[in-house]
């Protein structure tokens, strides 16, 4: 059995591993592919290739088992601000949990303040934890709506994620050009339209 068990975000927002994941363990397996696909694991190109991966998947995979929320640690009183904040265009990468191949793109989130703020660059740093580990987009875009919501309750909360995933270019249907978008709405953007057409007009400013 792997193990990707990892502390939480610190200050800074710095990912400080408490266990080691099992290279060793990942290699083997990995190399045990190759041969089940009938390729030869030590030739040249393909004798390294177990231990890249098992690198790579210490990398990818370090948000496994976090809670999202620890992102959110730090918050401020929002001196009484009741405009929306809009961060958004923040990129991601992640793997799709059905495949193991890679899809990505871009997370726009936006929120209502009701007593308490967060830097706005903890926004990133929430979008990076949920995204090293295997994903879902609509998994991944209720997780993070739901750490904001939790951590600040604010008035309302609502997040738009758009996707490329290889999954539907490389195999399958092979679509390249596709693009998914995922939202979730919570409090106040549940009924006010216009609140969501706010949002969608900050959206498309460069």
């Amino acid at each position: 059995m792997y193990k990707f068990r990892f502390s939480k975000y610190i200050g800074g927002g710095i990912l400080v591993k408490n266990h080691t994941l099992e290279k060793a363990n990942v290699a083997n397996h990995i190399r045990a592919v190759l041969e089940a696909i009938g390729e030869n694991p030590n030739r040249e190109g393909l004798l390294d290739t177990p231990d890249r991966v098992a690198k790579m998947y210490d990398e990818v995979f370090a948000g496994v088992g976090i809670d999202p929320k620890t992102a959110l640690t730090t918050t401020f009183d929002s001196e009484g601000y009741e405009g929306m904040v809009v961060v958004k265009d923040i990129d991601y990468y992640t793997f799709c949990e059905h495949h193991l191949i890679p899809f990505f793109g871009k997370a726009h989130i936006a929120y209502i303040p009701n007593e308490r703020i967060v830097g706005l660059s903890k926004f990133a740093r929430l979008v990076e934890l949920v995204s090293k580990r295997p994903q879902v987009q609509e998994r991944m875009t209720q997780q993070i709506a739901e750490a904001i919501h939790k951590v600040l309750d604010p008035k309302g909360v609502m997040v738009a994620i758009e996707g490329q995933h290889l999954c539907m270019c490389a195999r399958g249907v092979k679509k390249t050009g596709t693009s998914t978008v995922t939202t979730v709405k919570k409090g106040v953007y549940l009924d006010d339209a216009s609140l969501v057409r706010e949002f969608e007009r900050n959206m498309t400013i460069s």
